[in-house]
């Protein structure tokens, strides 16, 4: 009869804390509750974007906080989206905690909208609102929404990746370059081995990164190392609105009887991401060369006097000797420099 007892004192315990919790799961998120949305202000609705004014302060904003009905800790994302597009395509900038009004640079600016695929040069609209959050289980409530109208311009901006390639060194880091500043970044890297860690920089230093989250997933200061699925000559795509990363192989190099592994295998350039050139420092004997991307004869070139010819005729060297080699698929050159 003990036992028995005992069971029903547990059994009352039990549903004493139940009800306890759901009391306070309600006191919480009872349906009830007010929940008040932030309020958003924007000091002007339209701005002409130039590269004059690009380190000035174009556009401040300042808010009011959401109450959810109770103290806790919000997250608040300021959203950009085109209008009348219901934000699906959406550039966010995370508030800092606390803040009630932020300022945005021309640069950074122009950079948010281009990332939303507008034109440049012309004037666009766009709707700005902010979302705010306490819980990924609980639903985020959004500001009425803001009108902006604003002009773009065509710029060039970078990502640097410092990494154990080069010594974990920013300032001597390989660029990516997003050629309209509109959040996709590109460029090539060369990795002398798997698994080689990197991370991306905004500038080149440690003030802001992007590290790893999930294979082929980034995030803002935030994340583990990056690192490089196999060694070799690889492309880099980021895209900092979606917050991916890819990879694809994309290697250039010189084969034939005058290079060091003659016709059987190629001899790897190195890219020059600021200045979009293949090159190489390389030590040629008597004999011809050809160019040959990701070691296959399905994509090559021949040529003579300096111009690149697809599929075209061995390239002749005559004399043996140390060679920088700059390859120029944009103005369709070569260069064959004895040192």
């Amino acid at each position: 009869m003990k036992i028995i007892h005992y069971i029903g004192i547990a059994l009352l315990l039990l549903a004493a804390f139940q009800s306890c919790k759901k009391d306070e799961t309600q006191a919480r998120l009872h349906p009830a509750d007010a929940v008040k949305a932030a309020t958003l202000s924007l000091d002007k609705s339209s701005l002409i974007l130039s590269k004059a004014t690009a380190n000035d302060t174009v556009l401040r904003l300042s808010l009011v906080q959401p109450d959810f009905g109770y103290q806790a800790a919000v997250t608040n994302v300021i959203q950009f989206g085109r209008k009348g597009d219901n934000f699906k395509t959406v550039k966010e900038v995370v508030l800092p905690n606390g803040r009630s009004a932020m300022g945005f640079t021309g640069y950074e600016l122009n950079s948010y909208l281009l990332s939303l695929g507008v034109p440049t040069g012309e004037a666009s609209d766009f709707d700005v609102r902010l979302k705010s959050s306490i819980s990924s289980k609980i639903a985020a409530v959004f500001s009425a929404l803001s009108g902006l109208k604003a002009s773009p311009y065509a710029s060039t901006s970078y990502l640097y990746v410092p990494g154990a390639y080069q010594g974990w060194d920013p300032v001597t880091a390989e660029s990516l370059v997003s050629p309209t500043s509109n959040g996709i970044y590109t460029g090539i890297i060369a990795y002398p081995e798997a698994n080689s860690e990197f991370k991306l920089t905004t500038e080149r230093n440690w003030a802001n990164s992007y590290g790893q989250t999930a294979p082929g997933k980034i995030a803002y200061n935030s994340g583990d190392n990056i690192k490089a699925p196999r060694a070799g000559n690889l492309e880099i795509e980021v895209n900092t609105t979606a917050n991916t990363i890819t990879f694809k192989d994309h290697s250039w190099g010189v084969i034939g009887s005058a290079t060091p592994k003659g016709w059987d295998a190629d001899t790897d350039m190195k890219y020059d991401n600021a200045n979009q050139l293949w090159k190489l420092t390389v030590t040629l004997v008597a004999g011809e060369i050809k160019f040959r991307k990701n070691h296959d004869w399905g994509t090559n070139f021949g040529g003579a006097n300096g111009t690149l010819v697809a599929g075209g005729d061995n390239i002749a060297v005559a004399k043996a000797g140390i060679y920088d080699i700059v390859f120029d698929l944009n103005a369709n050159t070569y260069t064959l420099t004895k040192k």
